[in-house]
């Protein structure tokens, strides 16, 4: 059965995305829920244990608390309350937490520690799903069933002011609401206004139960400049000012007889030491929580805060305020809010608890009788009944007191273990599935790598002779027992042990059939090239460190510590390449030289020799600068490794970022700025048009002046008292000349490839394009990251002009080493595997609003600026050297895309078989999407040129 060549790269192509697809469909864990539809109801509470029909036997404790505040400052840290710090930062809650009546907490967020996600868990008493960072930007309604839904249900009278996305979340839920724009991380005055002019109306009236603070100011502080910046201690006292309005004015209203109010400060999540969030690091995961009332006892000095979960104040505030826990909530009740309760009223909120981790432990656990919560809690229960039957009878003992202590202490060993097996419950993923796609994808790909390699106009797929193969039936019995055999054995259940039989045979007879069509056609090959030997593949030193540096980094992921520290693997890999390649220009020009006589200009290592006739001095200067490249570009390398320190283990450690951005060291930032802002446009404007080198000149201007406009340098004739302003106008005009660029680059192109036909102009249009995306790059980087940009264009323009140019080497070793450079730039950059460094600050520069498309755009653009710039770099280069010599580029370019797919795919799946059991927030890693996007953009450029070429083959036959 012959098919055209085209449509079976089609095929694979697709092959490659389902594979990928049922990895992930595995790698995402299905999060722990309740099997009822419905939300939990006070009729549907258990009875007290043994005390029979009485009427208060499904009863619930009277309520803690009248009235709740809820003062969420996002992105509080720990330490900004309880550190050294605590005392200068907030010195009225300092107070508070060491002499008045409070309750302290240092509260674990779990990852990811994103807003949107952490509001989920505060709210529901859930962990969300991986999905959530993503639904972060665009969050629906919240269906699943929650503390706000049960407030509303139970007539509770709610108020929100803050971050929008509790609109977003809770629709129609808030009796009053106000939200403001929690993406555009540019405003850290407004966005807390808008919340403090509505505090002092609120707080005089007494028509609402419960009312919700989600201050943002913090965060976009952190974002922008980080944790140790000269605006976090006012943001911090402003904070400060705020909670003792609030606990003054509820102090005020405290009635005599009535129940007492309760005011929680607490965060959503931390704070890396980078300002941004998202990872698993302590600064990122412990939040404070402070619990005010009269119902706690006075302190009388600092105590240490005990640790509990985030979620432990879901089901805290839904018995405090007498509701029913959420049924999906996995956290427990605060033992420390109950002291003050009667014991009976302290064992009915613990009953009630374990109650609900039980039943959600049944739902979520096939062998849920065997875990040792479950056992204990039943223990207690019974234990509970026991005491309830000698406390209606009357009995007023000691004893009675000692035994309920006891029962006490048993019901919070059960509920902590419950809790500790159903947070567990994350991090069991589908196996099966994701070791099914990781074959499918890695034996589809190695398999049909030969035929897509032959060259040949149309695949002869033997389909017929395969179905009717002894192979074929051999394997469809062999997955089958396979499938038979985890689907009856496996503790947790997987996707395809649900799927019906018949799809499941008909996946197993396709898969089985792909397998052997796949090996039959790869044994073909190799049997025809052994009979009719073709011209074999020559690997130079450099070919065998390119493949094998490749290689090995995919491989090198089999090791955790390498998945959190891949830097290091690059700039290892980077090393030795400039080694290796400062060993070519030394045969080049000593060893070969004096092999070769008077004939050494005429020779070059490499497929194509043209000969060239350079004077002897200019040859001269060529040679030194040449072997100059590869020494210089590590240097550069070393430099920029000290610039910003990425990774896991020494991410807090000082950089020369760090020293940088100190405000005693502005004047050195300043001049270092202006010294790369100058040789960025000395690098570039060479092969501009003048209308671009002006605009150039201008834009790169204007960066600077943005720059000074928000603090980061200083102008010359700048006052240091001068108030900074947001940058917006000089961001806009830098935009302007970046859009004037990149329309007179893609006219230059258009005009190439339409009109003229002119190579010459169609290189300057793409230097053009590429200038614009410096000018932009520039602009979203950081005053301090400046350095990365510079040295990225020098080492381009010297391996161009010096080392690939001269050393002819052939488009497949260029652009592996183009890749290289762009993976190490994407280090440079300060990024690392974590999804907390992603600077999303960036995505506001010249916005004056959060607008989603430019925001998403920017912060992507600034991300991944390494790797596009070097990739933009590759396309300009094989542009202008294949006008020069179309053979030497074309055909490695078409193999070079094909080949990249097979280690791009490897990467990804390990990556993410490595990150599960290492990171459950790292499948969000900028990185592991790069490479993700990147896999799917090589492939549908294989399948472009491999159709293109076979096309041109047919059209000269």
């Amino acid at each position: 059965m012959k098919v055209r060549s085209s449509v079976f790269a089609s095929f694979i192509l697709i092959s490659e995305v389902v594979g990928i697809a049922l990895f992930l469909r595995g790698f995402f864990p299905a999060p722990v829920r309740s099997s009822l539809s419905s939300k939990s109801k006070l009729s549907d509470l258990p009875s007290e244990p043994l005390t029979g029909s009485s009427p208060n036997a499904s009863r619930l404790p009277p309520p803690l608390f009248k009235r709740v505040v809820v003062m969420l400052v996002d992105a509080l840290r720990e330490d900004f309350v309880f550190g050294p710090g605590g005392r200068r930062y907030m010195p009225y809650t300092r107070h508070v937490v060491e002499r008045g009546s409070s309750q302290s907490f240092v509260a674990k967020a779990r990852p990811p520690t994103v807003t949107m996600p952490r509001i989920k868990a505060l709210t529901t008493g859930s962990i969300p799903g991986f999905i959530d960072v993503v639904m972060n930007l665009n969050s629906p309604a919240l269906l699943e069933d929650n503390l706000i839904w049960q407030a509303k249900t139970a007539g509770k009278r709610i108020v929100f002011y803050g971050d929008d996305t509790w609109v977003r979340l809770f629709p129609k839920h808030f009796m009053e609401y106000d939200g403001t724009t929690s993406f555009f991380v540019s405003d850290y005055t407004e966005v807390d206004n808008n919340v403090t002019r509505h505090l002092d109306s609120t707080l005089k009236r007494d028509d609402w139960d419960i009312l919700i603070l989600h201050y943002l100011g913090l965060d976009h502080i952190g974002h922008i400049s980080g944790p140790h910046s000269s605006l976090i201690q006012p943001k911090l006292l402003e904070m400060d000012d705020i909670l003792k309005k609030i606990h003054s004015a509820l102090i005020s209203k405290e009635a005599e007889g009535s129940l007492p109010y309760l005011l929680v400060l607490c965060g959503d999540h931390g704070m890396s030491e980078t300002g941004s969030h998202g990872g698993s690091s302590e600064p990122e995961v412990n939040t404070p929580l402070v619990l005010i009332s009269p119902a706690f006892k006075r302190k009388v000095g600092l105590e240490k805060p005990e640790v509990v979960e985030q979620v432990d104040l879901t089901p805290t505030l839904a018995l405090g305020l007498g509701l029913p826990i959420s049924q999906n909530s996995v956290g427990h009740v605060i033992p420390g809010v109950l002291e003050e309760s009667s014991l009976r009223d302290q064992l009915r909120f613990l009953h009630l608890n374990g109650h609900q981790l039980s039943c959600l432990l049944k739902d979520s656990m096939p062998d849920y009788e065997k875990e040792a919560g479950f056992e204990q809690f039943r223990v207690a229960e019974k234990a509970h009944g026991s005491w309830m039957k000698l406390y209606l009878e009357g009995n007023t003992s000691e004893v009675l007191t000692n035994m309920g202590k006891k029962v006490l202490k048993q019901y919070l060993e059960a509920l902590a273990a419950m809790s500790s097996a159903l947070s567990k419950q994350l991090g069991k993923y589908d196996m099966y599935s994701m070791i099914a796609g990781m074959v499918f994808l890695l034996l589809v790909l190695l398999l049909a790598m030969p035929e897509a390699l032959s060259g040949e106009a149309a695949v002869d797929l033997p389909v017929l002779s395969v179905l009717l193969s002894l192979p074929f039936y051999l394997l469809c019995l062999l997955l089958a027992s396979v499938h038979v055999l985890v689907c009856t054995s496996a503790e947790s259940s997987c996707y395809f042990c649900s799927l019906s039989w018949g799809l499941v045979f008909a996946a197993v007879a396709f898969s089985s059939a792909m397998f052997c069509i796949l090996v039959s056609m790869a044994t073909r090959i190799f049997l025809n090239s052994r009979v009719e030997p073709v011209m074999p593949w020559s690997l130079s030193e450099l070919d065998v460190l390119l493949l094998a540096g490749t290689v090995g980094h995919t491989l090198s992921l089999a090791a955790s510590s390498f998945v959190e520290e891949e830097h290091q693997t690059w700039y290892f890999l980077l090393n030795t390449l400039c080694l290796a390649v400062f060993q070519d220009v030394c045969r080049k020009y000593f060893r070969e030289q004096r092999g070769s006589g008077d004939e050494e200009e005429h020779i070059l290592p490499s497929k194509d020799c043209h000969p060239t006739a350079h004077p002897k001095a200019e040859i001269c200067s060529e040679k030194w600068l040449a072997l100059a490249t590869p020494p210089f570009t590590l240097v550069c390398c070393r430099l920029l490794r000290s610039l910003n320190q990425t990774g896991v283990q020494w991410a807090h450690l000082p950089d020369v970022g760090h020293w940088l951005n100190s405000s005693e060291h502005r004047m050195v930032l300043s001049l270092l700025a202006a010294f790369c802002l100058v040789l960025i446009y000395l690098l570039v404007q060479r092969r501009c048009s003048w209308v671009s080198k002006v605009a150039l000149a201008l834009g790169l201007l204007g960066v600077y002046s943005y720059r000074a406009a928000v603090g980061n340098v200083w102008f010359p004739w700048q006052h240091s008292g001068r108030t900074m302003s947001k940058g917006t106008v000089e961001a806009r005009f830098v935009y302007v000349f970046v859009l004037g660029i990149l329309f007179t680059g893609t006219k230059d192109l258009l005009r190439s490839q339409i009109i003229t036909a002119d190579a010459k102009l169609k290189s300057r249009g793409l230097w053009e394009i590429y200038s614009g995306l410096v000018l932009l790059v520039s602009l979203l980087f950081r005053a301090h990251n400046l350095p990365v940009l510079c040295c990225s264009l020098l080492i381009q323009t010297l391996m161009a002009q010096f080392i690939w140019k001269e050393l002819h080497y052939d488009a497949a070793q260029t652009t592996i080493m183009h890749y290289w450079f762009g993976q190490a730039f994407f280090y440079f950059q300060g990024n690392s595997n974590n999804i907390a460094t992603v600077d999303i600050s960036v995505g506001f520069i010249g916005l004056e609003s959060y607008i989603e498309a430019p925001a998403i755009f920017l912060t992507a653009l600034s991300t991944y600026a390494g790797p596009l710039l070097w990739a933009c770099h590759l396309v300009c280069y094989l542009s202008s050297e294949r006008d020069k010599s179309p053979v030497a580029v074309g055909h490695g370019c078409y193999c070079l895309a094909l080949l990249r797919s097979v280690p791009a795919a490897a990467y990804i799946v390990l990556v993410t078989v490595l990150r599960y059991h290492l990171f459950i927030w790292s499948v969000f890693s900028p990185k592991l999407l790069y490479e993700s996007m990147h896999l799917l953009l090589t492939a549908g450029v294989c399948l472009f040129f491999y159709t293109m070429e076979q096309s041109h083959s047919s059209s000269k036959s």
